[in-house]
């Protein structure tokens, strides 16, 4: 498996999504700065209010995935990737396909 390539293919779509939902939160603040809808009585706030919720929290987990890639691609330059950060054995193939930028083993991840 090319490692680089898989990782390279991960920060391009984390990249993307970022984009995509930065620019919908943006909408959304636009949308809602016009509107002077009140989230606790206007039936369409709780609405507005768990749109803009679920959009920065997507948001979020997507930029925690962008730097697990970028620090993986680090490790990897670096000649550390693929190589537990609790023990020092290496992290199977197996794992590192499913999930690229893991940084323990499947025993060690297990522990924590």
């Amino acid at each position: 498996m090319d490692h680089r390539a898989a990782l390279l293919g991960l920060r391009s779509r984390a990249v993307a999504e970022i984009a995509t939902l930065d620019a919908d939160l943006h909408a959304l603040f636009e949308a809602s700065r016009s509107d002077n809808a009140d989230d606790e009585h206007d039936p369409e706030g709780a609405t507005i209010a768990y749109e803009r919720a679920q959009l920065t929290s997507v948001l979020s987990a997507a930029r925690a995935q962008l730097s697990a890639v970028e620090e993986a691609l680090s490790r990897l330059d670096a000649g550390t990737y693929g190589v537990c950060e609790s023990c020092g054995r290496p992290i199977p193939d197996e794992r590192l396909e499913i999930r690229p930028f893991a940084t323990t083993c499947v025993s060690c991840a297990s522990r924590r």
